[in-house]
């Protein structure tokens, strides 16, 4: 089940074996009305493993995956946008969209990988990690700062990424216009800003077993969560270093 993530929360989407619902709690106070729904068809394995609800577009579209595909539907027409079959090597676990920036969708498996896509051009995945040695159960965007990327897996590790790169700032702290003195200055400005490196910033082995969830903080841009099958809930904090490499 996923609320809308935008506006008054008077929508729902829920995805049942092969059926997209979308429901509207505005008509009824007690009970939600089915507004329209959508179904998988073809052959293979026509259940949906997962879902996430678009921030942008005005929260017309959703991205589903299920085997090893991921599709994007528009929730006006609840019709298909987009369809990258073949996404991963095996069973897609976990999607999540960039909260700053459009287009921009993550993806995780069981083929171990993490894929980044565009969804304008889905032929190939803008970038792909390859650091978990098991499945990935879980892949989330942090809320603020998009280039921090966590995932979770059967490896029972939890890694932190930093993917710079295809963040909503590649260049780091965006500079303004007027506090650069002349358009010398701003030459030589645009001459010194290169793209960050992509990095891993830190494996946590804290838990014993698969790793099934992880989650930001939605109070605390710098905290995290991860849970594992054996009941293990570990709280983290993104290194102060880095932190301050952020924010400076």
């Amino acid at each position: 089940v996923m609320w809308e993530p935008m506006g008054d929360g008077k929508k729902i989407i829920s995805l049942a074996d092969n059926n997209i619902l979308l429901w509207d709690l505005q008509e009824s106070s007690a009970k939600a009305v089915l507004s329209s729904s959508a179904a998988l068809e073809g052959k293979g394995q026509l259940k949906f493993t997962s879902g996430r609800w678009s921030p942008h577009h005005n929260c017309t579209q959703i991205a589903t995956a299920n085997d090893t595909t991921v599709r994007g539907w528009d929730t006006r027409s609840m019709r298909q946008i987009y369809c990258i079959e073949n996404a991963h090597g095996q069973l897609v676990r976990d999607l999540d969209f960039n909260p700053n920036k459009q287009y921009y969708l993550a993806s995780c498996g069981d083929d171990c990988k993490v894929k980044f896509w565009d969804t304008r051009n889905i032929t190939e995945p803008v970038k792909t990690l390859e650091e978990h040695s098991h499945w990935v159960w879980n892949v989330r965007y942090n809320h603020s700062h998009d280039q921090l990327i966590l995932t979770g897996s059967s490896d029972s590790r939890v890694i932190l990424s930093n993917m710079v790169s295809i963040s909503s700032e590649p260049f780091g702290h965006m500079v303004d216009d007027d506090e650069l003195s002349d358009q010398e200055d701003q030459h030589q400005e645009e001459k010194i800003k290169e793209p960050l490196q992509d990095s891993v910033i830190a494996t946590y082995e804290e838990h014993e077993d698969s790793v099934y969830a992880v989650e930001w903080s939605s109070a605390d841009p710098w905290l995290f969560a991860s849970l594992s099958y054996d009941g293990r809930l570990v709280v983290n904090r993104v290194p102060r270093a880095l932190k301050y490499h952020i924010l400076l």
